[in-house]
């Protein structure tokens, strides 16, 4: 018998999730015999029921609700010895992962346009013990826009983003960092530094055009600004997307990496978008890891 487990967050997309968990599920129900719904109630929810899943060998793992959803169902998956097949339906505010596998962010879309036959591998990113899917980000900007709050997140979407980040441009601050990348260790000085799977960072698309979810690579990107001048003159590359280093933004491709700091700081890094481990921080790729479901071309 074919099963398949639907994690949904009920609170997700505007607490939109129950309206569209029914059809979830009877449009998955024409691709496998049982579907086994399970709503969260908190934090690790999602990883706990993805675990069990994986456990009792299901065929498919969904989620339907936003990045953290998303993330901590893959958390649940990653290190299982059998990890069944995973797809997810997004309802958040961003939805980086589900843009860079081409599923439509109208949920109705989404599951309307669902079909087994779309399959391909994943690339999971580990940073110290916990998992990503997407990004890591460190310093001012960063933490500045991973403190969006629900509430602006729900009324202005991913624009809440942007102006939080915008905002913290104008702050001259910024760290010295170490980084050891595939070996090789580098003194950098910068407001933001971050790692990324997916060519998509924040809602926008092509930031990271070379980057592939199954190629086996980690990202690495950060500013080169000793000033608010610096930083603004980075803005220009960003939106035009990075594929090579340049004047002000720092770019490698990479595997595994570590990254101190030399300030006692109390910095936050974000991981795909809710607050991760403290420095150091250890990086590394899992190549494609996980066979998940896409969307159309």
């Amino acid at each position: 018998m074919k099963k398949a487990v639907l994690i949904v967050n009920p609170s997700s997309g505007n607490e939109e999730a129950k309206k569209y968990a029914g059809q979830a599920r009877e449009k998955l129900e024409q691709f496998f015999d049982e579907v086994d719904v399970q709503e969260t109630e908190k934090e690790g929810d999602a990883t706990k029921f993805a675990r069990k899943a994986a456990e009792e060998k299901v065929d498919s793992v969904f989620a339907m609700g936003g990045d953290g959803t998303v993330n901590e169902a893959i958390s649940g998956l990653a290190e299982q010895e059998y990890r069944p097949k995973f797809g997810f339906f997004p309802l958040g505010t961003v939805n980086d992962l589900g843009r860079s596998l081409k599923i439509p962010m109208d949920p109705k879309e989404a599951i309307d346009t669902f079909t087994i036959e779309r399959k391909t591998s994943l690339d999971i990113g580990k940073v110290n013990d916990e998992y990503f899917m997407n990004i890591v980000a460190v310093g001012s900007i960063p933490e500045a826009i991973s403190d969006v709050d629900v509430e602006e997140k729900t009324k202005f979407g991913k624009l809440a983003y942007f102006v939080n980040g915008v905002k913290e441009v104008f702050n001259d601050e910024n760290y010295h960092f170490t980084l050891e990348i595939d070996g090789e260790k580098t003194a950098i000085e910068s407001s933001a530094v971050v790692i990324v799977l997916t060519r998509t960072i924040g809602g926008f698309t092509h930031i990271v055009p070379e980057a592939k979810v199954n190629d086996g690579q980690l990202y690495l990107l950060y500013l080169k600004d000793q000033s608010i001048t610096d930083r603004l003159k980075s803005v220009p590359d960003i939106i035009k997307g990075v594929d090579q280093a340049s004047e002000n933004i720092g770019y490698t491709p990479f595997t595994e990496g570590r990254l101190t700091v030399k300030e006692t700081v109390d910095l936050h890094p974000s991981v795909d978008g809710d607050e991760g481990p403290e420095l150091p921080l250890s990086f590394k790729v899992l190549p494609q890891h996980l066979e998940v479901y896409y969307g159309a071309e």
